[in-house]
């Protein structure tokens, strides 16, 4: 007598069409263009590559249907909840709070990755397909006739079953390696377009090593030739493959790129979108974020701001100016002064008040153990100086300490949130 396996309810959408445009709102809302499988217990989404980047699991064993695993480029599994305490849309710009597995400087949330649902799946998604697979396989042998959706299913499983946890682990060191290394933070910035970008290396290391700093490279600051760079933008197109239709928004790397050549900057940023077909890009539009550092900002030629604003994409430079107060500079290590701060932080403002597709933002730091007159100075820059509150120009505040939740530091930020005339976000570190 024959084994009976029964398969299991399923809904196999290949292709399906999502949102144009990275929206915000209170709901999950999935931009481009991805298959989905629903099964009894599961939601799996693929790329165009049918691999794997969001799953949650269905019913009571799920904290909120709203929330979701979603796999990064680099291979990191993020859980996307709806926060760990209220107001998360208030402290960080998105309605959805993000989580990881490796240590960040996040004051929300909890640890949802000791929750055996959501490790669970995050770790064992690919033997559920594998399962499923093996059911249809059965099925299909059982069958007399030709069952033209169970085929269907059973290919589309065989390709996203090929690109196993390994393989995946594989080729995002594939990317590591066309890039010139893992990139262990990316601009706050990339939240406008849920961090899915392409990233390009023009320019490793950084400028100052500051004390305090635990996500940059002791590397040298150098600038890539164009060569190299085209030879990058050809090895990411093929990397990137039939889901690079998906992207419409380039990272410049690594820490400083603001302090590469301005011809090196625009050259990159025109083959780039040349070669990666921004233009027809499912999403909508298209975004280029980098790094600056307050030297680089000062020295930036005003004609390479010109250049940017008549570039296709939308520009956005994070500059990290951590304080306003000398003595604070000094403790944590940042060899500039506060004069030099005052300065950047004015041509900041300049520039954002006289080019429309160019946004400049700045990251201040937070703690706890910081010198007296850290925040005081802090609030003279973006509230006593502004006559006006500010549309653009966000300031982000980034906590020192990794790995500790804390509502005090989120009553801090709550404080100076309520005093800036400009938006103020948390700056949650994400790696690529």
């Amino acid at each position: 007598m024959n084994r009976r396996i029964s398969l299991p309810k399923y809904i196999l959408t290949p292709q399906k069409k999502g949102n144009t445009v990275y929206t915000k709102m209170s709901y999950p809302v999935h931009c481009g263009r991805y298959s989905v499988l629903e099964t009894d217990h599961h939601v799996f989404h693929f790329n165009l590559n049918n691999e794997i980047i969001r799953a949650k699991a269905k019913g009571d064993v799920w904290g909120h249907p709203h929330e979701w695993l979603k796999r990064t480029a680099g291979n990191d599994w993020v859980f996307y909840s709806t926060g760990g305490y209220t107001g998360v849309f208030e402290a960080t710009g998105e309605y959805y709070l993000p989580n990881f597995r490796y240590p960040t400087n996040s004051v929300l949330g909890g640890h949802p990755f000791r929750l055996q649902e959501i490790h669970s799946l995050a770790d064992n998604w690919h033997q559920i397909l594998l399962e499923l697979l093996g059911k249809v396989e059965f099925t299909l042998s059982a069958e007399t006739q030709c069952n033209c959706t169970h085929k269907k299913l059973h290919d589309f499983l065989t390709k996203a079953t090929a690109n196993t946890p390994h393989n995946l682990e594989k080729k995002a060191r594939l990317l590591f390696d066309i890039i010139g290394g893992r990139i262990s933070v990316l601009p706050p910035d990339a939240r406008h377009v849920d961090y899915n970008l392409i990233p390009l290396t023009i320019a490793q290391g950084c400028l100052y090593k500051c004390r305090f700093c635990k996500v940059k490279n002791a590397a040298l600051f150098a600038e890539k030739d164009q060569s190299e760079i085209r030879s990058q933008i050809s090895s990411l197109k093929n990397h990137y493959g039939a889901d690079l239709k998906n992207y419409n928004s380039l990272f410049l790397g690594e820490h400083d790129a603001l302090l590469a050549s301005a011809g090196l900057i625009t050259f990159s940023l025109e083959e780039a979108y040349r070669e990666f077909n921004f233009s027809n890009s499912y999403p909508e539009g298209s975004n280029v974020f980098l790094f600056g550092s307050v030297t680089s900002l000062l020295e930036a030629p005003e004609q390479l701001f010109q250049d940017l604003e008549n570039l296709p994409p939308l520009i956005y430079i994070n500059i990290g100016l951590e304080s306003a107060d000398q003595e604070t500079l000094d403790k944590i290590g940042k060899p500039i002064s506060a004069h030099q701060v005052q300065q950047a932080f004015d041509r900041i403002q300049d520039i954002n008040n006289r080019y429309n597709s160019i946004e400049i933002t700045a990251n201040f730091l937070m703690d706890d153990t910081l010198p007296k007159n850290h925040y005081p100075k802090i609030i003279e820059l973006i509230r006593d100086e502004q006559t006006f509150t500010k549309p653009k120009g966000t300031i982000y505040f980034s906590p020192l300490t990794f790995g500790k939740p804390s509502r005090a530091r989120l009553f801090e930020f709550n404080r100076l949130k309520i005093l800036s005339k400009f938006p103020t976000y948390l700056y949650i570190i994400q790696r690529l």
